[in-house]
C-alpha cells in the first residue's frame, strides 16, 4: 500500500505578520503562503493574530501571565518563549507534520512529536552556539536556548538547513543530526521585490536625488556587523549619502555603541540618514530600487535573505563572504564579496579597521563604475528570479514532508 501524502501541517513560529523583525520571520511569512497553495497550513505563532483563508489559518499565543513579569529581566524572553510553546500545543494537533522554526518554538515541536505522534521537521535559520553575542542579550537563558536547540535538532525527523554552509555547521555542532539534514534555500517574492521607478520613498526620507546613496537594512545586532559598516563610512566617497535602516537593538550596550559610532561618522560625513523605525515592504523596495550600492557587513549569516531582497530590486551588492552568503551573491557577477578575516572560532575580524576599509574600498569601486553597478543589478535580479522563487521552495518542502 502506498504511503498517504501529507495534506495538513502545523507550522510553529515566534514571528508572523505583523510581528516580524528578522529574516526568519520573513521566511515563514512567505513560505506559509506558498505552502497553502499545495496543502493546508495551520500557523501557530507568538502574539494575538487570528486569521483564516483558503489553505491557511493563523492563531497567536501568549505566555503564561504567572511567569510573564517575574524573574530576572534577561531571563524573561526565555521563560516567555517556553510557556508560549506550552500554550501552542495545548490545542489538538490535527496534522500530518509539525514544522518548527528557530529555537523559540522547538519545545512545542518536541512535545507535539511525543503527545500527538507526528513527525517533527525543524528549520535551522541559525545556530545558538554560533551566536555568542546572544549571551549579552539573554544572560543565563542563553544556555537554555542552546539546550532546547540541541534537543530539537538531534531529535527531529528532518532538519532543514537554509544553505549548504549551514548544513555543514549543523553537522559540526550537532553530530546527532547527521544523516537527516536537507538543504532548502530561503526565497524571494520577485513580484513584490522588484525595481520601481518612483522616487517617492527616498524623497519622503529627504534623500537627495542628485547624489548616490549606499544602503544598509538590518537590526542593530553583533551578527549583522553594522558597527563595521558605520566605521567604513569615513572611507566612503564623500559625495555618496549613507542610508541606515537600522533599529531594534539587541541590548542597551550595542544601542549605546551604535550612537557613539554614528556620532564619530557624522564628523567625517555630511549626509547620514538613520531610519530607526521598521519599514514596510513597499518602503524597503523603494529604497533598494534607487540605492547605488547595498551593503551587508554581517559577521554571521546562514543565508542572508536581505541580499536577496536587494538583488531582486536590482541593487548592486557589497557583502561580507561569511556563511551562506556566497551561495546567494556571486562575486564579480551580482556584487562584490569582502572577506572579514575573522579570528578562528570567533566572529571578530582580525583587524576591524582593515575590514571597514575593505568594505569602503569595494563600495567605492561600485560607486565609481556605473556600468559595473548596472550589470551587478541586472544579474542580481535574474539570479533571484531564476533560483529563489517561493513556489519552488514550497514544492521542495512538501516533497520533504512526503518522504517522512
Amino acid at each position: 500500500m502506498s504511503k498517504k501524502s501529507v495534506s495538513r501541517i502545523v507550522l510553529c513560529t515566534n514571528e508572523y505578520p505583523p510581528e516580524i523583525y528578522g529574516g526568519a520571520g520573513v521566511h515563514v511569512d512567505y513560505l506559509s503562503r506558498a505552502l497553502s497553495k499545495l496543502i493546508q497550513v495551520d500557523v501557530r505563532c507568538f502574539g494575538d493574530q487570528e486569521a483564516a483563508s483558503d489553505g491557511l489559518s493563523v492563531r497567536g499565543y501568549r505566555p503564561w501571565t504567572a511567569l510573564e513579569s517575574h524573574g530576572r529581566p534577561e531571563h524573561r524572553s526565555a521563560f516567555n518563549a517556553l510557556t508560549t510553546n506550552m500554550a501552542m500545543i495545548r490545542d489538538d494537533l490535527e496534522a500530518d507534520v509539525v514544522h518548527c522554526h528557530t529555537w523559540y518554538t522547538y519545545l512545542a515541536g518536541l512535545i507535539a512529536r511525543e503527545l500527538w505522534e507526528v513527525p517533527l521537521v525543524v528549520t535551522a535559520h541559525s545556530l545558538e552556539p554560533l551566536r555568542p553575542w546572544k549571551r549579552e542579550q539573554l544572560g543565563g537563558a542563553y544556555q537554555v536556548s542552546s539546550w532546547v536547540e540541541r534537543q530539537a535538532i538531534e531529535t527531529a525527523d528532518r532538519v532543514i538547513a537554509v544553505s549548504n554552509e549551514t548544513a555543514r555547521d549543523i553537522e559540526k555542532v550537532y553530530p546527532g543530526a547527521s544523516g537527516k539534514i536537507e538543504v532548502i534555500y530561503n526565497g524571494i517574492d520577485a513580484n513584490e521585490y522588484r525595481p520601481v521607478l518612483s522616487r517617492e520613498i527616498p524623497d519622503r526620507f529627504g534623500i537627495d536625488d542628485s547624489r548616490p546613496y549606499v544602503l544598509f537594512v538590518g537590526r542593530i545586532t553583533r551578527q549583522k556587523g553594522i558597527i563595521h559598516f558605520v566605521d567604513a563610512i569615513r572611507h566612503i566617497d564623500p559625495e555618496a549619502q549613507i542610508v541606515l535602516v537600522a533599529g531594534a537593538p539587541d541590548t542597551p550596550e550595542i544601542a549605546r555603541e551604535m550612537q557613539e559610532h554614528i556620532a564619530a561618522a557624522q564628523n567625517a560625513h555630511d549626509a547620514i540618514f538613520w531610519i530607526q523605525e521598521m519599514l514596510s515592504v513597499e518602503e524597503k523596495v523603494g529604497l533598494y530600487s534607487h540605492a547605488s550600492v547595498f551593503c551587508c557587513p554581517s559577521v554571521y549569516e546562514p543565508f542572508g535573505i536581505i541580499n536577496l531582497e536587494a538583488m531582486a530590486c536590482e541593487a548592486p551588492v557589497v557583502s561580507s563572504s561569511v556563511g551562506g552568503i556566497p551561495e546567494v551573491v556571486v562575486d564579480g557577477e551580482t556584487g562584490i564579496l569582502v572577506d572579514p578575516d575573522l579570528i578562528p572560532d570567533t566572529f571578530t575580524p582580525r583587524d576591524p579597521e582593515q575590514y571597514a576599509r575593505k568594505l569602503a574600498q569595494s563600495i567605492n569601486t561600485v560607486l565609481r563604475d556605473p556600468e559595473r553597478a548596472r550589470s551587478y543589478g541586472t544579474e542580481g535580479r535574474r539570479r533571484a528570479v531564476e533560483h529563489f522563487s517561493w513556489d519552488h521552495i514550497a514544492a521542495e518542502t512538501v516533497r520533504l514532508y512526503n518522504r517522512l
